[in-house]
């Protein structure tokens, strides 16, 4: 990863902002629901099938202050804030959402866990990669576990990672977005064989909406 500021990313006060919207959750638990999404560049994790490439460089995107990010979110409706990236847990989030608690903003991460957890979360949704496992701390913190299916080593993994975290948590399965029409009926007969799986669609890119 190209100019990372370990300086900036522990401090927290700025981030390099990718994009920020307001739309509709479209994975997992939450889809369907409303929230503002705030996108962060840097990653060192790189998955070749990445569809958020453009965040993997933090220095290609402009640091912004955790007040006008949060400024923006409250110009919405939204009662709800999803942090992803990018890989969000790179940096210092305790000041962005301890600002969003002050207006009762619900928080959300979307992380592959690979570094320590910063931040208060109302909703963590663990999505760990083979390449750069979590910090063990995740398994038992997340709500809600979400394996990415790219091709069928990926199943293992997705067992490996649901033996590890708490009993309540949510499982999902998700096909990599390019492979759908190839995986998804593989996923429909693994989860009618293990039902505690869900599957999860990408309901945002059915409804062509960000």
């Amino acid at each position: 990863m190209k100019n990372f500021d370990e300086a900036i990313a522990q401090k927290g006060l700025e981030l390099p902002l990718v994009e920020e919207f307001y739309t509709l959750q479209g994975e997992g638990y939450h889809t369907g629901k409303a929230a503002y999404f705030i996108r962060i560049g840097g990653c060192d994790i790189g998955c070749r099938w990445c569809d958020s490439k453009m965040s993997w460089n933090p220095a290609l995107h402009p640091l912004v202050s955790v007040d006008t990010i949060v400024a923006n979110a409250l110009k919405t409706a939204a009662n709800a804030v999803v942090v992803t990236g990018g890989e969000p847990s790179l940096f210092n989030l305790k000041p962005l959402t301890d600002k969003l608690k002050v207006h009762n903003i619900q928080t959300f991460i979307e992380t592959s866990g690979a570094k320590p957890l910063t931040g208060t979360w109302d909703w963590i949704c663990l999505s760990p990669k083979r390449q750069s496992p979590p910090v063990e701390e995740f398994y038992e913190l997340a709500d809600e576990l979400k394996i990415i299916i790219y091709e069928d080593e990926d199943y293992h993994w997705a067992e490996e990672a649901a033996k590890k975290v708490k009993s309540n948590c949510k499982l999902y399965l998700q096909s990599e977005w390019s492979r759908y029409e190839q995986n998804i009926p593989v996923i429909v007969d693994y989860v009618k064989t293990y039902p505690k799986w869900n599957v999860s669609l990408q309901a945002h890119k059915f409804m062509h909406i960000p």
